[in-house]
């Protein structure tokens, strides 16, 4: 046996032990690591919610947790990426209501199924929808609009959205059966577009979620004359419900959550909405969050699937009761 030293092998063995250290390291550098997949573009709104989860979230759990956002295709880009990853409490999708509850009635040939692909783990924040107009319009609040809207058969207000099917879209759809009246619908790409509008007066109305709102209107920009919501928001306590108003079945909800792909367990999905209901509810975290205007909620896994199942049911049937179809 050949015992003399050789510095070649010596490098190589080197060079493979390092690699192997490295390539173990990288490992559980990995499993350290939770990533919360989102569906739209840096700087939005749920951007903005999962990177404030995530800053309070990565000290509950004790390691490091990122945001990575996936945009396209409606959402299904981040869902398929989240529904395709190992099931353990690593990769998780914050999501709003509607690539969830909305998404399965507007496109039939889905990649995915939200009630058996993923698992419901956390609420996270409320998003109602208030209806914005121009500072000039004379409306006072949405009873006004609405009683503007009766007189205009001729020529119906229109009401902006940032797309068929979108949120804003099936709020006004609501004031329309709840009013007996016929809002024009004035599909945008985007609120921003459509907000835009809005202000210069091109269109009479938008319902947005409020986060998106509080530049145009603190700024007077934009009027609130109306909430889509069974309560006033803290943030707006003057704006009336459309409840209050005398119209009854408006309250639309944009609410953001938390899922995990199928076969996550229920432990795991347990304990993460335990550590995102205390990373919520931090004081940083929920002053940060409801000065945007959203409201912090967090829930149980359990409550998240029923809210989940209970607003699929109330989309599905707006939306084949008025035949909306994607654009």
């Amino acid at each position: 046996m050949n015992t003399k030293f050789n510095p070649l092998r010596r490098a190589i063995h080197v060079a493979v032990l390092g690699t192997t250290l490295l390539s173990a390291g990288s490992v559980f550098a990995q499993a350290d690591i939770t990533r919360i997949v989102v569906a739209f573009p840096p700087g939005g709104p749920v951007d903005f919610i999962a990177r404030t989860l995530a800053q309070q979230l990565s000290k509950e759990l004790h390691q490091n947790v990122i945001v990575e956002n996936k945009p396209g295709a409606n959402g299904a880009i981040a869902a398929d990426s989240v529904i395709r990853s190992t099931p353990d409490g690593k990769t998780l999708w914050l999501t709003s209501v509607g690539a969830v509850a909305i998404n399965p009635s507007l496109y039939p040939k889905l990649s995915y199924k939200p009630t058996t692909d993923l698992v419901p783990v956390s609420l996270v924040v409320n998003n109602v929808e208030m209806l914005v107009v121009s500072p000039k319009a004379s409306y006072k609040n949405g009873a006004d609009f609405i009683e503007a809207a009766k007189k205009s058969k001729d020529k119906p207000l229109t009401m902006a959205s940032s797309g068929t099917g979108s949120v804003p879209h099936l709020a006004a759809i609501q004031v329309n059966e709840s009013a007996g009246v016929n809002l024009l619908h004035v599909p945008y790409k985007g609120a921003a577009p459509a907000i835009a509008d809005v202000m210069a007066g091109h269109v009479d109305g938008f319902f947005g979620d409020i986060p998106g709102l509080v530049g145009g209107i603190d700024g007077g920009k934009l009027k609130p004359i109306g909430i889509a919501a069974s309560k006033r928001n803290a943030r707006y306590p003057n704006v009336p419900t459309f409840d209050e108003l005398g119209f009854k079945g408006v309250d639309t909800n944009n609410w953001y959550a938390v899922f995990a792909p199928k076969g996550t367990t229920p432990e795991i999905a347990a304990k993460l909405s335990k550590a995102i209901n205390v990373a919520l509810n931090m004081p940083d975290a929920k002053a940060k969050i409801e000065a945007s205007g959203a409201e912090v909620v967090g829930s149980t896994p359990e409550a998240l699937t029923k809210q989940l199942t209970s607003d699929i049911t109330k989309w599905s049937a707006i939306i084949h009761r008025n035949n909306i179809t994607p654009d």
